[in-house]
């Protein structure tokens, strides 16, 4: 690796790479050796024309976590992953910090989505499930079903505003016929759920304001009370993952795989677009989802605090792959764990047209979490940053080896029970499974502020605004 600046550095091109990798990183951030070795992999890839690294950079399936490629004639499963459109909302509302009891309103939140692994919530029957596969969010809004209360707090009359405040208006063209029966079986009944790993609900204090224009255009301010989702796919994106990556392995298109994790299948294919198809199918139940706890998060805000406002700021995945113009041609962007940054002269058409798009990139659970804005000097990074801190260790060596049925450590971990509670001091904490929450401590991820100081540093994105949380919702 060879440094350019203090916030870049490249792996140069040689043996079987096709082009070279950017990593936007600082001296201070940990890499280690097996995520770099799998952005390598990246450059390998048949028709690849650019392969960068985003701040978090750590080591995932295929491509590291943190890594954004783009080809011209294939797409490649991994380097989207398993939690197809896992992804960031962040909704703003009318209320200071001062004015609520952060910790009773995650309480009633909590009795509403189910939190953790294998959860369901909103049963919909096959017709259904395959209409919001193939239109997303709008779909929602055609079902409007009145046996559960989510449809009670959909605004039918925000309907149109939703195209300009959450990617791709919430809605890919989705394929139902490309999608396993084990997907959908595994998906049919999770609609409104949170997921486990380190996915959440945070209730947010805007603590300070780096860009008083920008977020006064967004209605964001010191004091305010926001509320941030992370969510995905759930076991519904899994499977899709599961299915095509197993496919793409067992082919062979003329020029070898990178790795035996790293599989690409060729766009010309019926199997790629069959992918495309099942890719867009998981996308749209990530944003159905997002847009079904989000409902219930209102409700709850509603019965507690008669005058709440609730409205949402916007919605970006980070785990994608999409065509976008980049360098005058068409290319399939793919990120993985890595959040579109787009300037204003690419959100031209929409009510982020003078400020470019909000930007989504939460901290650990006790620690701060940003909002930022794309500006126009990231091209060089496909458009694009990371999509949060990035883990520093590993679950097992956070939280050591944990008997899931009855919590006995039968190892140790690097973050012992003082430290994560010191960590977490202020902070409501409400969490499915207590005996692994420390795979998610603070400890455990690097440092959002050196993270964030490198996205600055390295023009990829501006800071609007840092939050603390106030009470977190974990699976």
């Amino acid at each position: 690796m060879e440094r350019r600046s203090a916030f870049e550095a490249n792996i140069p091109r040689k043996d079987d790479m096709r082009v070279e990798a950017t990593l936007f990183v600082s001296e201070s951030i940990r890499l280690e050796a097996d995520s770099l070795s799998q952005l390598v992999d990246a450059c390998r890839v048949p028709s690849v024309r650019k392969v960068v690294a985003t701040p978090d950079i750590h080591v995932g399936y295929g491509v590291p976590i943190g890594c954004v490629l783009a080809t011209s004639e294939v797409i490649i499963p991994a380097a989207v992953g398993y939690d197809i459109n896992c992804g960031m909302r962040v909704l703003r509302t009318n209320l200071t910090a001062r004015d609520v009891d952060a910790s009773m309103l995650a309480r009633s939140i909590r009795r509403d989505i189910p939190l953790g692994e294998g959860k369901e919530n909103i049963r919909l029957s096959r017709e259904e499930f395959d209409l919001v596969l193939e239109a997303g969010v709008p779909a929602l809004y055609e079902i409007s079903r009145k046996d559960h209360p989510a449809w009670d707090f959909m605004d039918p009359h925000e309907k149109s505003d939703l195209r300009n405040l959450i990617e791709d208006g919430g809605s890919m063209e989705g394929d139902p016929a490309a999608v396993s029966p084990r997907a959908k079986e595994r998906g049919r009944n999770q609609l409104g759920t949170l997921g486990g790993g380190n996915h959440f609900i945070e209730l947010q204090e805007v603590v300070s304001v780096g860009d008083d224009e920008t977020a006064a255009s967004w209605g964001i301010s010191e004091g305010q009370l926001l509320v941030m989702i992370h969510s995905g796919s759930r076991g519904f994106g899994h499977q899709i993952g599961e299915d095509y990556m197993s496919l793409a392995r067992s082919r062979s298109y003329g020029e070898p795989h990178p790795s035996s994790q790293l599989c690409y299948i060729p766009l010309d294919r019926k199997e790629g677009q069959d992918y495309v198809g099942a890719m867009r199918a998981g996308a749209n139940l990530a944003f159905a989802n997002r847009h079904a706890m989000a409902a219930l998060v209102k409700k709850n805000f509603f019965h507690h605090c008669r005058d709440a406002k609730l409205e949402l700021l916007y919605d970006v995945p980070h785990n994608i792959a999409k065509p976008e113009t980049h360098f005058g041609q068409e290319l399939w962007v793919h990120r993985k764990g890595a959040t579109r940054a787009f300037a204003p002269s690419r959100m031209s058409a929409g009510c982020y047209r003078e400020t470019g798009q909000p930007v989504l990139i939460p901290g650990s659970m006790g620690s701060f979490s940003y909002l930022l804005a794309g500006i126009e000097e990231n091209d060089r990074a496909l458009c694009s940053t990371n999509h949060g801190a990035g883990r520093r260790m590993s679950r097992t060596q956070a939280a050591g080896k944990v008997r899931h049925r009855d919590g006995k450590v039968l190892r140790e971990g690097a973050i012992t029970d003082e430290e994560f509670n010191r960590s977490m001091e202020g902070i409501t904490l409400i969490c499915e499974n207590r005996h692994t929450i420390k795979e998610e401590a603070p400890q455990a991820y690097k440092d959002i502020d050196e993270v964030i100081r490198v996205v600055e540093g390295a023009k990829l994105a501006k800071v609007v605004a840092k939050m603390r949380p106030l009470a977190v919702l974990k699976g």
